[in-house]
């Protein structure tokens, strides 16, 4: 898969998913982009999956595009700004946009470098996990371009628009503890990745028919009018109710015994 960028293990509902080009702090290069956007895929797919955990292998979570690497393709600066016409989302856009549309909660382990398109993949994510002396930038103004791999989709819901503005303008490094402080990151663990795995197991002991029914609440319902949202509360909860999995949450809450939950299809 893209060169064996990425690589993905299964085990118990939990999907992990490693950025496997560490020598080079995870840089997206062409494979790197063509692995992650097919990790996606396959997740999207995998049967009895409930939680993606997404890290980086070696020193770093994603150091940001290798420039090198994607001017250096077919058709190079030309072919970058045919995919830029793609219809949205984009290719580049993907790397981080699928995450975003799996319907299971997906978790992002940060450490070392996450920088440009890797703080966007990151930010595609439900939940961060950070180490405090992770090392995090809207790194793209340095390079002269703006932060376009759907960052419009995540980073002004995580904090006031004039934090966002000030990151893209400046490109500034922040700490994983002071990102913890923004909002920007969820948690800080000096091993991201160990708790990035026990709270997918704790997530993926619950229905997996809630959960998925709470992501696509808060995803599609975050900016809609109140009459809507309030709709979509009313219709979630409604396959819910007296279904076989909501039946077994409330078995194993009376008997105190672990829930056999049947996974969606």
């Amino acid at each position: 898969m893209g060169e064996e960028r990425v690589r993905i293990e299964v085990a118990d509902h939990v999907a992990t998913v490693t950025l496997a080009r560490p020598d080079k702090h995870n840089a997206l290069d062409i494979p790197m982009f063509e692995g992650i956007i097919g990790a996606a895929e396959r997740v999207a797919s995998e049967p009895g999956l409930r939680t993606v955990v997404l890290h980086g292998d070696g020193p770093s979570f994603c150091s940001g595009i290798d420039v090198a690497g994607v001017v250096g393709r077919d058709g190079g600066l030309a072919g970058l700004t045919d995919a830029l016409r793609e219809e949205p989302p984009n290719w580049f856009q993907r790397a981080a946009f699928e995450w975003l549309r799996l319907p299971v909660p997906v978790i992002a382990a940060v450490h070392g470098s996450c920088f440009g398109g890797g703080l966007q993949i990151a930010l595609a994510a439900d939940v961060r996990i950070a180490a405090p002396d992770a090392r995090l930038s809207v790194m793209e103004i340095r390079w002269g371009l703006i932060p376009d791999m759907s960052i419009t989709r995540t980073l002004p819901r995580l904090v006031g628009i004039d934090v966002a503005k000030e990151l893209a303008y400046t490109g500034r490094v922040i700490s994983g503890s002071e990102a913890h402080g923004l909002g920007i990151v969820t948690h800080v663990a000096e091993d991201p990745l160990g708790a990035a795995r026990e709270l997918a197991r704790e997530i993926a002991s619950k229905s997996p028919d809630a959960v998925r029914g709470a992501k696509r609440l808060f995803d599609e319902g975050w900016s809609g009018r109140t009459r809507a949202t309030l709709a979509l509360e009313a219709e979630i909860q409604r396959s819910l109710i007296g279904s076989p999995n909501q039946l077994a949450a409330v078995t194993a809450g009376l008997t105190r015994e672990p829930a056999r939950f049947v996974d969606p299809e």
